[in-house]
């Protein structure tokens, strides 16, 4: 038996380090070491001996086993049949997964800036970010990327795509690009930059591709989508809601519908730019002792009404926002009971960072002291997630549900960008064409729900595309008619607001 193999085991807990979180808490208070009793002996003779099983087992699997496998595939698989064991969210993060899960932590990576898909065996652009590399470049959408770095794109798969385009800022990287009506080819080189991705929307973009907030110039009524909880989303919130201030701003649409969650910073952050006082949220763990985040009156944006959207996929961090506004009835909720994930969840460095444990800790609770979280056996009639206010109850069909996803990517998707480099190729291409004129939309939802997210993904889509953040974009089937779309908890948010404003003259 090698008996290193058996010690590197029994070392295990001791080479773990807590770093940064999702939707967590600090590390468990230290406590002072003590004397083992005979108690405590006992608990680590059995726990020796239920080691030993293990690496036994191992051992017999590595010698005996009838084809040859990886010591560090069946350490993996071990690692992740104890954590299935537990809950849905508590999960390993291998090497492989580590990059792309810090993005998205971090709502950022080093990348060109553009979301990809492949159609017709090509690598197409859906769509570049407002301020990167490639939309400074005049990258657009539907341009196909044939070549990266001198190399033929030609058959590439998305995730090859994406770790080609990929890398650490300040490296340069080619990409030679097919222009739709154009047979010429042309060769940029860019230099790759910190590329944040966006977590906070409007409903339409301005002249210049940032977001318009002001859903209503005339009723004076915002409107700030939240599509993930990262580090900066607070940040940018604010900013938004500043905006909006200054336009004279009377009635507010906080939309967390898709939402997934992110960090619990950023979700208290956030609540707590509209409430002055009071409990928002309360975490409670087995090793730490119950703790209250506080709502404090600086910075607090008052003296207008709030109308939070929520539907079946908001979870976790949309969730601690919806739940501490309507608690302190801050804000009216509308739509439907969110998806019901109460649990914090800890991110552990394996391996100095080159892996990650990611292991629930700790639960967290309403400010009305009610259960968020929804058990695996948990009924329609238990307490769960967040219900909205009483007569705001309204459930898309699932065919809304689908065309709420395609309008609203639509509608995000850069077609045709202001940048000046952009106006320039356009009109020597063709000098004709008014630079306001967009072509029809390529109808994809780019979500970021593949970061192993803790809400259920949309079965109904049928196609997928990537991002340069590695992550998946649905996409939506097209419209079976004409008709406009209406969304319609939207509408009833609209209507809401303008009823309280009339209500305030």
């Amino acid at each position: 038996m090698r008996h290193w193999f058996r010690l590197s085991l029994l070392a295990l807990p001791l080479s773990i380090a807590l770093s940064s979180v999702t939707l967590a808490e600090a590390p468990p208070t230290a406590t002072k070491p003590k004397t083992p009793g005979k108690t405590e002996r006992l608990v680590d003779d059995e726990t020796y001996e239920l080691y030993k099983i293990f690496a036994e087992t191992m051992f017999q699997v590595e010698q005996n086993y009838v084809k040859d496998i990886k010591r560090r595939e069946l350490m993996e698989a071990a690692i992740r049949g104890v954590l299935e064991k537990l809950d849905p969210y508590s999960n390993y993060i291998s090497p492989e997964e580590i990059s792309r899960f810090k993005t998205s932590v971090e709502s950022q990576f080093g990348g060109i800036g553009i979301q990809v898909t492949i159609e017709g065996g090509l690598l197409k652009v859906l769509s570049p970010l407002v301020g990167s590399p490639a939309y400074r470049a005049g990258i657009q959408a539907g341009d196909a990327v044939v070549e990266i770095n001198g190399k033929s794109a030609q058959g590439i798969s998305i995730d090859e795509a994406v770790k080609q385009l990929k890398g650490e800022p300040g490296t340069p990287v080619s990409v030679t690009i097919l222009r739709d009506g154009s047979r010429q080819r042309q060769t940029m080189s860019l230099n790759r930059e910190i590329i944040h991705v966006e977590t906070v929307m409007g409903d339409r973009r301005k002249n210049d591709d940032s977001w318009d907030f002001m859903y209503d110039a005339e009723k004076k009524i915002g409107l700030i989508r939240i599509t993930a909880f990262s580090r900066d989303t607070a940040e940018q919130v604010e900013q938004a809601v500043k905006q909006l201030k200054q336009q004279n701003l009377k009635g507010l649409v906080i939309d967390l519908r898709f939402n997934p969650g992110g960090l619990l910073k950023s979700a208290t952050d956030i609540a707590d730019l509209f409430l002055t006082d009071g409990v928002i949220v309360t975490t409670r763990g087995r090793n730490t002792a119950p703790r209250e985040v506080q709502a404090r009156k600086s910075g607090t944006y008052e003296g207008f009404p709030i109308a939070v959207l929520v539907n079946r996929f908001s979870a976790s961090a949309s969730e601690i926002v919806s739940a501490a506004l309507q608690d302190h009835e801050r804000a009216v909720v509308i739509g439907e009971r969110t998806w019901g994930k109460g649990s914090v969840q800890n991110v552990i460095d394996l391996e100095e960072g080159k892996s990650a444990l990611k292991l629930t800790t700790a639960s967290y609770w309403r400010p009305s002291g009610k259960n968020i979280h929804r058990f695996p056996d948990a009924k329609e009639t238990d307490e769960w997630g967040v219900l909205p206010n009483k007569g705001f109850e309204l459930k898309l069909s699932d065919a809304e549900m689908g065309e709420l996803v395609r309008v609203r990517r639509e509608r995000d998707m850069l077609l045709v960008s202001h940048a000046p480099a952009a106006v320039s190729a356009r009109q020597k291409n063709d000098p004709t064409k008014s630079t306001d004129e967009k072509p029809k939309a390529d109808a994809s939802k780019n979500d970021q729900e593949s970061k192993k997210s803790d809400a259920p993904k949309d079965k109904k889509d049928d196609a997928k595309a990537k991002d340069a953040t590695g992550d998946n974009a649905k996409v939506a089937e097209p419209a079976k008619d004409n008709k406009p779309f209406v969304d319609r908890q939207l509408q009833k948010a609209l209507d809401y607001l303008t009823t309280e404003l009339a209500k305030a003259q």
